[in-house]
């Protein structure tokens, strides 16, 4: 099979289209014939060596966690899938090298839901990692239904469809955001605010109050957080470990199946969706990590792997 694959720590100029066996598959895995996979900012973080006292990589490696695809083998003890379905994924493992950047991926099945049948499989592949992550976030933080949430960076990857998940759970959504994206958020549902200095106060003016939770997902932004939190409110981040000192929550997420189906139901039942900023061929990975890397993406960025 055709896979991106590194042999060491570096830029994107280390990847490279390799030539690999088909993997084998295990014990309550399913193999994927992948059709899209999505690039997230972990992937080249990973390949940087940026996350090497985390996790345990053999090279060479595959990058990529985000997968939508067609079952095309189950391991043993696989009840949940047969051959031919439609599935999505985050695919993490325990250690990085099998990676979704291939046309064949091994997956456990407490990774794999069933693909929405309202998304195309560009859109679909964008889902898992950047959905579970603001689905996760979220329902730790326990937000209800009536109570108002700010989200820091809400026009980014993930902060674009936790604002779409708090709409659904009948929050009202107060989104931070560069001035080029505020009509973006509002057609999501949020109230968009302009980040950087005078931020609490733009958000105060909306919400005199406070808020009652805070979802960043950006970091560096625990002040403006705390000063517009309500009394009793909550918050969490997914890029600052130190909130857990000032009572907040560090979040980071894990693979789940049944949390993924959720964000499938909501995405089927017209809720949520995933917008695509560029699709890439899969020779072109390094190319799709360089945009990644650049910081001004407005959506998912994809990766076209096989079109059957």
């Amino acid at each position: 099979m055709k896979a991106i694959t590194y042999a060491e720590y570096g830029d994107p100029d280390i990847l490279q289209l390799s030539d690999l066996p088909t993997p084998k598959v295990g014990p309550g895995e399913v193999l994927i014939r992948v059709r899209s996979a999505a690039v997230n900012p972990v992937d080249w973080k990973v390949a940087k060596g940026y996350l090497d006292g985390l996790m345990v990589v053999e090279f060479p490696a595959i990058p990529g966690w985000d997968v939508a695809g067609v079952v095309e083998a189950v391991g043993l003890d696989t009840p949940e899938w047969s051959v031919g379905d439609e599935v999505i994924a985050y695919a993490r493992k325990d250690w990085v090298q099998g990676g979704t950047f291939a046309e064949l991926v091994t997956a456990p099945v407490r990774t794999v839901a069933r693909k929405p049948k309202s998304l195309d499989w560009h859109q679909a592949a964008g889902l898992p990692l950047a959905g579970l992550t603001a689905y996760q976030l979220l329902a730790r933080l326990g937000l209800k239904d009536g109570e108002t949430v700010l989200v820091h960076a809400a026009a980014g990857g993930v902060g674009l469809l936790a604002v779409q998940i708090a709409k659904a759970l009948g929050a009202r959504v107060i989104g931070t955001a560069s001035e080029g994206n505020h009509e973006f958020l509002r057609g999501l549902g949020a109230e968009p605010v302009t980040y950087g200095d005078g931020l609490a106060e733009r958000v105060r003016e909306l919400a005199p109050d406070g808020v009652d939770v805070v979802a960043d997902f950006v970091g560096g932004v625990l002040d403006s957080t705390l000063a517009v939190l309500a009394d009793a409110g909550r918050h969490g981040s997914i890029a600052d470990g130190t909130v857990a000192e000032k009572g907040g929550i560090s979040a980071w997420v894990r693979p789940s199946a049944e949390d993924l189906t959720a964000l499938g139901d909501l995405a089927d039942e017209g809720r949520l969706t995933v917008p695509v900023a560029e699709v890439f061929a899969l020779a072109d990975v390094a190319k799709a990590f360089e945009l990644s890397q650049s910081g001004h993406v407005r959506g998912k960025i994809a990766i076209e792997v096989s079109t059957n």
